[in-house]
């Protein structure tokens, strides 16, 4: 396992900080609820909300690309 500096660990709780406001926004948005209400009707498996916002987030940039 490889040893992380203090900088660079400093980094990876920041990103890990700055996700999680990221998210909490993303899933408080209008778009996202409307969204996930129609993948929860599609969908008959448990999916946890960080995997719906993920999927949300590639499904928007998806959309973007074209």
């Amino acid at each position: 396992m490889a040893n992380l500096s203090s900088a660079e660990a400093g980094h990876t709780a920041q990103d890990a900080e700055l996700w999680e406001s990221l998210k909490n926004a993303i899933a408080a948005s209008s778009g996202y609820q409307s969204w996930r209400a129609e993948k929860l009707k599609a969908t008959a498996t448990a999916v946890s909300d960080e995997q719906l916002v993920r999927l949300y987030l590639r499904d928007t940039l998806e959309t973007l690309a074209y």
